[in-house]
């Protein structure tokens, strides 16, 4: 149903270029089917609503939104979307193609199935270019390519939504998109006060978090289970291990090993929707981001962990901030339910993270998180 077409460019990415295939995916699903029907009014107040139910743990059963018809699974992947973009500088019109592209898509589920070999969130396929299988399963990743070729497109700003989204998706209906732009813009707009920015303070711990998340507030005058803040190391440098630093023995033999691996990759890059599988390579893509950081410390001990903050911060079970063990992530930015960022306990007062763009993964102490902590979830 869908042409596929192919082109290899240069894309600029910081200072690195990276070729890659900027005007083709063949894809097609149940949702990117032959309609091409006209823009639908979309109740905008509803949306929002919607939106902030999911995101920030309301009353999910309190609005139905058309096209929002299963929104606990497809509301946290636009915001994946949307996050990736303002990390890669995209403005809102391109945030929006993005939604928009992945509504016709995948109707904004992350697909294991598709025509032919399509797969994802924007239906990607492997024999084009766009990634392994489980590289474009991953929405941080999938969402970074979609990106990266929107931006490749010469003038992409001038076109409309639908023309941009063709452009980039080369598919056999290119009408289609259109009937999504006011759902899109409806959640770009719900979405965007929700989104942390980069550089912008901290908020402080929730008041009343979800108990599932955390309902802890972390207290500001006790120690990580009797066993340190981590001020006693004193300034530790970027990427470095203080000598006197030692992996618990007390730690469960699967939490040592993730602690192990985590650790051997201080002062390797940070990456936005790096996969981590290869962070002391050339390949800025194999590089770590917070998240798949902890996903693959805990792969390498055995342990699955699903990919994002947003989805990590209910893995495994919470625990209270004042009762820490190695091993556990600490999730701060955002709100506790759906958190930006995420660190590993590793014991001494110490978090190993992959912090932000321009930074490396390092060590940080739990005196300099706490204040900040707004969930922490135990999955070993």
């Amino acid at each position: 149903m869908k042409t596929t077409a192919a082109l290899l460019g240069l894309c600029a990415t910081g200072t690195l270029l990276v070729a890659l295939p900027v005007l083709a995916i063949g894809a097609s699903t149940a949702s990117a089917s032959c309609s091409t029907d006209a823009a639908q009014a979309v109740d905008t107040a509803a949306v929002a609503k919607q939106v902030k139910a999911i995101l920030d743990g309301g009353d999910k059963g309190s609005v139905s939104v058309p096209g929002l018809d299963d929104p606990a699974d497809q509301v946290p992947n636009a915001k994946t979307i949307q996050a990736t973009g303002v990390a890669m500088n995209i403005p809102a019109r391109g945030q929006v193609v993005a939604l928009a592209t992945a509504l016709q898509e995948s109707g904004l589920r992350n697909l294991t199935y598709g025509d032919r070999d399509s797969l994802g969130l924007f239906q990607q396929r492997p024999s084009m270019g766009w990634g392994t299988a489980n590289e474009i399963l991953d929405p941080v990743h999938a969402s970074t390519r979609f990106y990266e070729g929107l931006k490749k497109i010469s003038g992409w700003q001038s076109l409309s939504v639908a023309q941009a989204a063709q452009a980039v998706q080369k598919s056999g209906f290119p009408e289609a998109y259109a009937k999504w732009e006011p759902l899109a813009t409806a959640l770009q707009k719900a979405i965007e006060p929700l989104l942390q920015k980069a550089g912008d303070p901290s908020p402080g711990p929730s008041p009343s978090g979800s108990p599932d998340v955390d309902s802890h507030s972390p207290s500001t005058n006790g120690h990580c289970s009797a066993d340190g803040d981590g001020t006693d190391f004193g300034t530790i440098p970027a990427g470095a291990l203080p000598a006197e630093y030692t992996i618990p023995a007390t730690a469960p033999p699967k939490v040592q090993t993730a602690i192990r691996w985590a650790l051997g990759q201080l002062g390797t890059p940070y990456q936005w929707g790096g996969s981590c599988t290869d962070s002391h390579g050339t390949a800025r893509m194999g590089r770590c981001d917070c998240s798949s950081l902890m996903q693959q410390a805990y792969k390498a001990a055995g342990v699955t962990l699903t990919r994002t903050t947003y989805t990590q911060v209910r893995d495994g079970n919470a625990v209270s901030v004042d009762a820490l063990q190695p091993g556990d992530l600490l999730f701060t930015e955002g709100t506790a339910a759906v958190p930006e960022h995420v660190g590993m306990a590793i014991g001494h007062g110490l978090i190993v993270h992959a912090p932000h763009t321009g930074d490396v993964v390092r060590i940080t102490t739990l005196a300099s998180w706490k204040p900040r902590i707004l969930a922490a979830r135990r999955v070993v």
